[in-house]
């Protein structure tokens, strides 16, 4: 969503850097092109204007321009600023859930996934609070809303308010208040009709079922794609029914995320979540300072660490720990490692969030390299046999042609997948005699050996150890199984 706006400042920011000293001039050059970033990203003009004018009123200073990193001073300001545009002074936490039943009002126009958001949300309530959450759908609009939410709640394994055909919203909405009551429930989300353009029906009907329901929380879903559109309609909602949240839809598309950017700055409503994906589970909190960290590519550390936990049991994390520790790799490991990759989104998923390595995915898509590259390389391991997998020096010249026919590739491929585990493993090995990998570790792991909970882990901290563990080239480059990107990865394969 921001890698135009990304690489824009980026080259801003080089420029900046490679000079010794900045004049005001310098900054003063600098933050025009940056204003001019922001304005092609879609952020509104009195957001961007104020932006850069805050910005340039730090970075104009003597502290700044006659700093011994100078540079390093401005991006530091612009990352302080684009947090403080991000978000806002008492910006709540989680969902505010007291008092059960919680009612949930979920508001928004049509097409912009409201019932979808309201599946990913009932699914987070449950699986991560361990909440019981009832969904009851409110639109008698739109031809088959109410089996749609039904059919999602079937999925994920979330109650829905059984279907009466012929009530109004209110009718739906009081039914679901009482069956939540009666049934126990913590929380029951309230899926409201959308339109194409709002109206005065559909501000009608939306402030019935709120002065009925009297919401705990009412969350405007909007498209994240229609950049501007998406903030009036956050305006349009507040003005006339009251939000306390929004949640921005489809931000793992191409849209320039000038939006988000706009949102708390002109509404003055924090973003609370944001989807990016149609899967159940793919649905973050929105963290102002992680997301100002991902614009600048300083990566998403913490949101690497969720993911690896996501995908990766504590039990086979600390198997895998223990043998990395000793030095031990072999073939296993290394598939165990490419699969946790795939399962994370793929090498440019994974390199994404680490600092500074945005760059180089982008130098990996021009040079013809994809995910395609892990899929033959797990292939060819298949092919082999348990022996073979556990100490590959033994392969034959006869055996090579044998597995890798068998995994429909060439020799040369296995020759290279043979090479990057060789270097890998002969890195672990000095890792493991050195205490390297253990100290590595120490600030990535917990007390009790398991992952802990990255929000309560310090940034800094997670920071240096993943560049430590980056810096060694030709292996794994984070716990919790996170593949690397082995130096022979480079070489194995193109896009065809």
């Amino acid at each position: 969503m921001f890698e135009n706006l990304s690489e824009r400042l980026s080259g801003v920011f080089d420029r900046l850097t490679k000079q010794g000293a900045l004049s005001e001039d310098d900054v003063r050059t600098a933050m025009r092109e940056v204003r001019v970033a922001l304005l092609e990203a879609d952020v509104s003009l009195p957001v961007a204007r104020d932006f850069v004018k805050a910005v340039t009123a730090k970075a104009t200073g003597a502290a700044v321009t006659k700093s011994v990193t100078p540079g390093q001073q401005v991006i530091k300001i612009v990352h302080d600023e684009l947090i403080n545009t991000l978000s806002g002074e008492g910006d709540p936490g989680e969902l505010k859930i007291d008092n059960p039943p919680a009612p949930i009002l979920m508001v928004g126009l049509q097409g912009s996934g409201k019932t979808t958001t309201t599946a990913k949300l009932a699914k987070r309530l449950t699986e991560r609070e361990g909440k019981r959450v009832l969904m009851a759908s409110l639109d008698v609009n739109r031809p088959a809303a109410m089996e749609q939410l039904a059919i999602l709640g079937t999925q994920i394994g979330v109650q829905t308010l059984p279907i009466v055909k012929g009530e109004t919203p209110v009718q739906i909405a009081k039914r679901a208040k009482q069956q939540a009551t009666l049934g126990g429930f913590d929380v029951y989300m309230l899926d409201t009709a959308g339109r194409l353009s709002i109206d005065e029906q559909l501000m009608a009907e939306v402030e019935a079922v709120r002065d009925v329901a009297n919401p705990r929380e009412t969350l405007l879903v909007v498209d994240g794609l229609t950049g501007q559109d998406a903030v009036h309609t956050a305006e349009n909602f507040d003005g006339q029914i009251g939000i306390t949240g929004v949640v921005l839809t489809r931000m793992d598309g191409d849209g320039r995320g000038g939006a988000a950017l706009s949102m708390r700055a002109i509404t003055g409503k924090p973003i609370r979540f944001v989807g990016l994906g149609e899967k159940m589970d793919a649905i973050e909190t929105f963290e102002p300072s992680r997301i100002a960290d991902r614009i600048l590519g300083m990566g998403d550390i913490v949101a690497l660490v969720e993911k690896a936990q996501e995908t990766m049991e504590i039990e086979a994390q600390e198997r895998m720990m223990k043998r990395f520790q000793k030095g031990l790799f072999n073939m296993n490991d290394l598939k165990g490692q490419l699969e946790q990759m795939q399962k994370m989104g793929g090498m440019e998923g994974v390199m994404g969030m680490m600092p500074g390595m945005g760059k180089m995915a982008k130098q990996m898509d021009k040079a013809g390299m994809d995910d395609g590259i892990l899929k033959r390389q797990v292939a060819l391991i298949n092919s082999m046999t348990k022996k073979e997998r556990a100490n590959p020096a033994v392969l034959q010249a006869s055996r090579k042609k044998r597995i890798a026919a068998g995994a429909g590739l060439e020799v040369s491929e296995l020759n290279k997948l043979l090479k990057m585990h060789r270097q890998m493993a002969d890195m672990m090995k000095k890792m493991g005699k050195g205490g390297m990998m253990k100290k590595a570790m120490a600030a990535m792991m917990g007390k009790g050996g398991g992952m802990p909970d990255p929000s309560q882990m310090d940034p800094a901290a997670l920071e240096a150890a993943s560049k430590q563990l980056g810096a060694m080239k030709g292996m794994p480059g984070m716990p919790g199984g996170m593949g690397g990107l082995p130096s022979g990865l480079s070489g194995f394969g193109k896009k065809k």
